[in-house]
């Protein structure tokens, strides 16, 4: 249908209001701000599942530190010197006494005289006991088979026990390893004796020697 000029200009109108509504939601950042719809609108956070909250380890449990129980006073060892009728200086000196003795004893040469052998021993031993040394050593028939073997003697001597004890006296057990040397070549016997040292005036000597199965006890 054709339309009268009226209807044209009424047309046009109509076209113009549509365009210029279209242009200003286009040209506008206002309008489509308040839309929500524009390039700066707020971005509308995701909704993301609640989940809960992880369970915290539930703390390590410590022990306390284990109290350390008071140090209590050790026992003091009884003074066993105390019952006795010596000390133990006596005591060392009597046994360093016994045990040079006993070394002394069986060291000897062929080649010594019975006086040089005596002396070997005159600290070590009472004058009594040194005398009784000397004559058995001089006696001629050890004499004459200690020349004729041609020995030569070195020890030395170890406290196994304290057999007995008195206020002045002390009586050891002691083993004496000889290493002797003959014609015949080497051998080393081994004896155990009872030796009897005695207090004489502050000093300890050697006053007797047995075999420890013959005496001394």
């Amino acid at each position: 249908m054709e339309l009268n000029p009226a209807q044209r200009v009424l047309a046009f109108l109509g076209i113009v209001v549509v365009l210029g509504g279209t242009g200003a939601y286009l040209l506008i950042p206002g309008v489509r701000a308040a839309l929500g719809q524009g390039p700066h609108a707020a971005a509308r956070p995701a909704a993301t599942p609640s989940r809960p909250p992880a369970a915290s380890a539930p703390p390590a449990s410590t022990a306390p530190p284990a109290s350390s129980p008071a140090a209590s006073g050790s026992a003091q060892p009884p003074d066993i010197y105390a019952w006795l009728p010596f000390s133990q200086g006596d005591l060392a000196q009597a046994a360093h006494v016994t045990e040079a003795f006993g070394a002394a004893y069986d060291t000897f040469s062929y080649t010594e005289s019975a006086t040089a052998y005596a002396s070997s021993l005159r600290n070590l031993v009472t004058s009594q006991l040194g005398g009784t040394l000397a004559r058995g050593w001089a006696l001629p028939s050890v004499a004459s088979q200690r020349k004729s073997q041609r020995q030569v003697s070195t020890a030395r001597a170890v406290i196994n026990s304290l057999r007995a004890y008195g206020p002045s006296s002390l009586i050891f057990v002691v083993t004496i390893d000889q290493t002797l040397r003959t014609r015949q070549g080497k051998s080393q016997p081994t004896g155990q004796y009872a030796v009897t040292v005695v207090n004489n005036g502050g000093t300890w000597l050697v006053n007797d020697i047995q075999l420890s199965t013959a005496g001394n006890s």
